[in-house]
């Protein structure tokens, strides 16, 4: 079984089963108390938005009040007599001046809200992506890439708004509200009573479809989160190179369409959830002037009060002022209700704690008590994290030595648990039991990065980026000159290749490497471990998928590769390890032998066996050569 069908990240996944999964996760706890900790690194600026807020607010209801006194002192003054020009000209021009004023506290508000916002957003987006360069390798072998880049991009996106907008949202309508209530008042509390008497049964209705468009929205991000990964399993070089090999690019975009499909239903209902609500307050609240006309005519009518038009057109104003802030409350409400579900799919992954981590007393190897470079297995034990508690453990108390300087070759059949081996050394996993030794101390005890400072890995499957050679091979020492990358890849057997190209070290290599051929990508890998220089040089089949000629010029660099330095080899090929100072043979999670080539066919056992098996099939396609009329092992044609 490979290591992406030993969890739930394999292709083959049901996304309606893991949005059921997703939905039955336990709610994050204060997750407010939590959010509201994202912007304490800028507390200055939030009091200076809150300042601006406050006097926004305040600024704001004032010129209501004022037009109470045009109307009533100015205009049409309750003592009798013209217009007050002189008082008109003054109120006239300090709403005019509170207005200019308004403007620049809200342009200052504005760049304000923007930096906190965003950075809080930028903050939470690279301690999200830092968290997941902690994880444990395991974690990545379980997960959906596409998945992982949802959170990052997707979640984080959805809640941008959010963290944006919110703080000063909030503060500035809750501020307006209240002076917009306060001034209410102080024209005429009668008014007022009615005004507002339908606000409570609004506010629980606001807090039920808030409830709504959380379930909504959290369907939304799963699906997005399904959208990404088919995406990048589909659209990547790897990806579209297996669908059009099976002819499989209309099933593959009928699965796309499906999901998308889901998708497009769900922004409908989340675009619609809540709209019906926000109208009913928008018609109450605009129909709430004309009562207020019909109040007044009453009160008139029944002398039961003097009520003016100044009155009644300052009231106005000021409770049509009040609108938008509430409305804009209750929109924030429902979108802090709704993006809880994202936050709580974020707070899910910051709070994921590493397999793997450094105790508090760690050293580095340089401290360590053996020399540098011998690595030791001392009854390991392992059992992949997800595995059946009743399965046979990959690993069954392996033990073995490798001193500096020594070459180890581990091979056996498929899945024997070669490749845990490798994976071991460097502590990319934990082994479940017994003691892997780096440098004389048990690898728990070391610093994981030292660790992984000395450990050089060349893998079957070589990723290059979609960058330079140049920037590659500097991938494994940043500030490498370039005489040092030709010495490396001198060394590879690699130099003479890329300086036949047109722009030589500063060729882009393409998607994984795509441009060029499989010995090529070898060779390059070879050369940026090489420039690592470490002591301990890890090969996992690192030549099984090319052809003869290609394999044998890696082989040579690999064999240069290896030279001074401890290392342990998987192989495929017997053929490349018959040099070997010591092989393991690796059977169902066990060392079944070991000695060198000549001594495991003197004791015919399984390591003789399968050396029978390749000769044989080496005899077969040679005889199969022969009678094409062609040479055997010649190379095929493209990239290996």
């Amino acid at each position: 079984m490979s290591m992406n069908a030993r969890g739930t990240g394999f292709r083959g996944v049901d996304a309606a089963a893991q949005r059921r999964l997703n939905a039955s996760a336990p709610p994050i706890p204060h997750l407010g108390a939590r959010v509201a900790a994202l912007f304490r690194p800028y507390r200055g600026k939030l009091v200076t938005t809150v300042v601006l807020v406050v006097a926004g607010a305040g600024v704001a209801v004032i010129p209501p009040l004022l037009v109470q006194r045009v109307f009533d002192d100015a205009l049409f003054p309750l003592s009798g007599g013209g217009p007050d020009l002189s008082l008109l000209v003054r109120l006239v021009l300090a709403m005019v001046g509170l207005f200019l004023l308004s403007a620049g506290i809200g342009l200052g508000q504005t760049w304000l809200t923007a930096t906190v916002g965003n950075s809080v957003t930028g903050d939470l987006r690279v301690r999200l992506f830092d968290h997941l360069q902690a994880m444990e390798l395991g974690f990545f072998t379980r997960t959906k890439t596409g998945v992982i880049q949802s959170r990052l991009q997707n979640d984080v996106g959805a809640v941008s708004g959010v963290l944006t907008n919110t703080v000063t949202s909030i503060l500035g309508n809750v501020v307006t509200v209240i002076a917009s209530l306060v001034a209410m008042i102080l024209i005429d509390w009668r008014l007022t009573i009615i005004a507002v008497v339908l606000m409570p049964i609004l506010a629980v209705v606001q807090r039920r479809v808030g409830q709504v468009r959380a379930r909504i929205a959290s369907q939304t991000q799963e699906s997005l989160s399904e959208l990404t990964a088919i995406t990048q399993e589909t659209l990547s070089v790897s990806g579209i190179l297996l669908s059009k090999s099976f002819n499989r690019q209309r099933t593959e975009s009928a699965r796309y369409a499906e999901e998308n499909r889901n998708q497009v239903r769900l922004q409908v209902r989340r675009a619609m959830s809540g709209q019906g609500f926000f109208a009913l307050v928008q018609v109450l609240m605009a129909s709430v002037p004309a009562v207020i006309y019909l109040v007044a005519g009453y009160l008139v009518a029944g002398g039961t009060g003097a009520i003016t038009a100044g009155t009644i057109v300052a009231f106005t104003t000021v409770q049509a002022r009040l609108l938008q802030p509430l409305m804009g409350l209750m929109r924030v409400a429902l979108d802090l209700q709704t993006s809880s579900a994202v936050f709580a799919r974020i707070f899910e992954y910051l709070d994921l704690v590493p397999a793997i981590g450094d105790a508090p007393d760690a050293i580095d190897v340089a401290a360590a008590p053996g020399p540098v470079g011998r690595v030791e297995f001392r009854d390991v034990v392992f059992r992949y994290p997800d595995a059946a508690t009743d399965s046979r453990p990959t690993l069954g108390g392996v033990s073995f030595v490798a001193e500096p300087g020594q070459h180890v070759a581990f091979v056996g059949p498929s899945g024997a648990g070669k490749t845990t081996i490798l994976y071991l050394t460097p502590r990319l996993y934990e082994a479940s039991g017994g003691s892997v030794l780096f440098a004389g101390a048990d690898v728990r005890t070391l610093r994981h990065e030292s660790i992984v400072d000395h450990v050089g890995i060349v893998s079957q499957e070589t990723y290059l980026f979609h960058a330079t050679i140049r920037e590659n091979l500097r991938y494994a020492k940043p500030d490498a000159t370039d005489a040092e990358l030709e010495q490396a890849c001198r060394a590879a057997n690699i130099h003479h290749i890329i300086a036949g190209f047109e722009r030589g070290y500063d060729t882009v290599v393409g998607e994984r490497g795509y441009r060029l051929s499989g010995g090529e990508k070898q060779r390059i890998a070879i050369a940026r471990v090489l420039l690592k220089d470490p002591p301990v040089l890890l090969l996992d089949e690192a030549t099984s998928a090319l052809d003869t000629v290609s394999e044998r010029v890696v082989q040579e660099a690999l064999d240069a590769a290896a030279h001074g330095r401890t290392t342990l080899t998987i192989a495929h090929r017997l053929s490349t390890v018959l040099g070997a100072d010591l092989i393991h043979v690796v059977d169902a999670g066990r060392i079944v032998e070991s000695g060198t080539h000549a001594e495991l066919l003197a004791r015919g056992g399984l390591y003789a066996q399968l050396a029978a098996q390749q000769v044989a099939a080496s005899r077969v396609l040679e005889a199969e050569a022969e009678a094409e009329g062609g040479a055997p092992g010649a190379p095929g044609a493209g990239p290996a």
